[in-house]
């Protein structure tokens, strides 16, 4: 059963070896953990050498994949309007709230997590 929606900030961390996120990470049951359609190509577009992106890749299939359809999309148009949140992020948000996961961010600029019920903030960087 899936429980958590990793943001790509987290996983953008781990890949620049920021050891508290991939502490994060290697703590999670993958078949507990999703990602989005949005995740999946911020992480790799951030990889040009084949062999990275291979390994990227390779992450990312272990994770569930959330895609984008129409009620997400209307979920997330509603919540743009409601907080003034980046499209993204809204999609991001409205994965996690109508899939019922906690979404796992480090964006706390956007995602307060005492303001957001479905909002983790597993760690934070100086």
């Amino acid at each position: 059963m899936l429980e958590i929606l990793l943001d790509s900030v987290i996983l953008i961390d781990h890949f620049n070896d920021k050891r508290k996120a991939t502490r994060f990470i290697s703590r999670l049951e993958p078949g507990r953990v999703a990602i989005s359609v949005i995740t999946r190509a911020e992480i790799l577009v951030g990889f040009e050498d084949e062999e990275e992106q291979k390994k990227a890749k390779s992450l990312l299939d272990q994770y569930a994949l959330l895609i984008i359809d129409q009620d997400i999309a209307d979920k997330a148009a509603e919540l743009r309007r409601e907080f003034g949140w980046k499209l993204p992020d809204a999609f991001q948000a409205a994965l996690a709230m109508c899939h019922g996961l906690k979404f796992a961010t480090r964006n706390t600029r956007d995602f307060n997590a005492r303001k957001h019920a479905f909002v983790e903030v597993p760690y934070r960087l100086p």
